[in-house]
């Protein structure tokens, strides 16, 4: 005879099960804490409110943001008194900043992110209303900096995945003082001729890793400032811009060094640039070693391949002198693709500080369907297999 299930157990368990599923995660939905959807009513405080509260919150936490347009001041959202090391933004409709560019154009942030352990910002659009701001500068009047659209800093164990920002005053995405940092299917947007509106900027960072992204902007799709290590960066789309840059370094006396610097599976496309590093011609203990360039499509871009070590805008601050940036270890292999100009690889290097161990892999740039040229001062390396333009080095 088959013995009766004592039933009482399993209901037991049953109800510890769905009890601690229902108390393991938290959200926080800012239209109930009193956002507006409409992008006219300044919802700033709500999402602030969204924030402190998941903050507090000793269980993983999510700020809920719906489908509408949210009008949001600039706001700082800080981790220094955080509770939670779990916090999700998940964005389903989209922030825009105000139509007046001055109202936030001083701040450093439009969005700032500061001292957090463990954020995800899953998709959503950052809508910086920028192009206002950028019509002022051209027009030579008095205008504000602008803000970064969305500044992390001080901050570990970050992920930003499908997140687009439009149209931002100055850069686009900053990560500043990071560790593990993890940015994938990232979209940004602005014109080709937008001012300073850099699309990702890293530095004094290490860690981070940008895969699966679009860029399209009026500077540097990716710009790389000083003490960034470990910094890979793969399948990313750039154009129009200045291409990926490592730099500009060098500005300051003291400042920490460029490493483990890895970019691949890369395009170009119509842009100023395509793979490059730049440093002030000033005295500076700043250095680049341990790059690798690999798998880099060009299509009429206007330098694809270029170290510039006499940086000087306007001629300011640096004429005559030489920068003090090393770069060594640098590796660029399988570029190809079509330059704009005649020069297509050009390395400007340090005369104080020559370009060292630069190697040259399976390398084709032409230029109208015919040879390009390559230029070299005082840089040092190795070419193998097909090189095109043939090497200088």
């Amino acid at each position: 005879m088959v013995k009766p299930m004592n039933v009482v157990p399993l209901l037991i368990l049953f109800f510890l099960f769905h009890r601690s599923a229902l108390v393991s995660a938290v959200t926080y939905n800012v239209v109930t804490l009193g956002a507006e959807p409409d992008g006219k009513t300044d919802s700033t405080r709500f999402f602030l409110a969204a924030w402190n509260a998941a903050c507090g919150s000793t269980r993983p936490a999510t700020i809920y943001v719906p489908k509408g347009r949210f009008l949001l001041r600039n706001a700082a959202f800080s981790g220094s008194n955080c509770k939670n090391s779990a916090i999700t933004m998940q964005i389903d409709g989209t922030l825009v900043a105000p139509s007046n560019y001055r109202v936030i154009g001083s701040a450093d942030n439009w969005l700032g992110f500061q001292d957090v352990t463990g954020l995800t910002i899953l998709g959503g659009v950052l809508d910086a209303q920028g192009t206002s701001l950028w019509a002022c500068k051209s027009s030579g009047n008095s205008c504000p900096d602008g803000a970064t659209t969305l500044g992390i800093s001080k901050s570990k164990n970050i992920l930003i995945s499908g997140l687009t920002s439009l149209n931002s005053q100055m850069f686009h995405i900053v990560i500043n003082g990071c560790t593990n940092v993890k940015l994938q299917g990232v979209k940004v947007s602005a014109s080709g001729n937008s001012p300073n509106t850099d699309g990702i900027h890293v530095q004094l960072s290490t860690g981070v890793t940008l895969l699966n992204s679009i860029i399209r902007t009026g500077d540097d799709c990716v710009s790389v400032g000083p003490g960034t290590t470990n910094l890979w960066i793969e399948k990313v789309t750039c154009g129009p811009g200045h291409g990926i840059s490592i730099g500009s370094l060098g500005k300051d006396l003291n400042e920490a060094g460029v490493q483990n610097v890895t970019v691949k599976t890369v395009t170009f496309t119509g842009t100023q640039n395509g793979v490059r590093i730049k440093s002030w011609a000033r005295p500076s203990t700043g250095f680049v070693k341990n790059v690798l360039f690999q798998h880099a499509l060009m299509t009429n871009v206007q330098n694809p391949i270029v170290i510039d070590q006499n940086y000087c805008p306007d001629n300011k601050n640096c004429p005559t002198q030489v920068s003090g940036v090393k770069i060594s270890d640098v590796t660029y292999q399988d570029i190809h693709g079509t330059s704009a100009t005649k020069l297509a690889m050009k390395f400007d290097c340090s005369s104080q500080n020559p370009c060292t161990n630069i190697k040259l892999q399976d390398v084709k740039l032409t230029y109208k369907n015919a040879a390009a040229e390559s230029s070299c001062a005082n840089a040092v390396g190795t070419a193998s297999g097909s090189i095109e333009p043939s090497s200088c080095l």
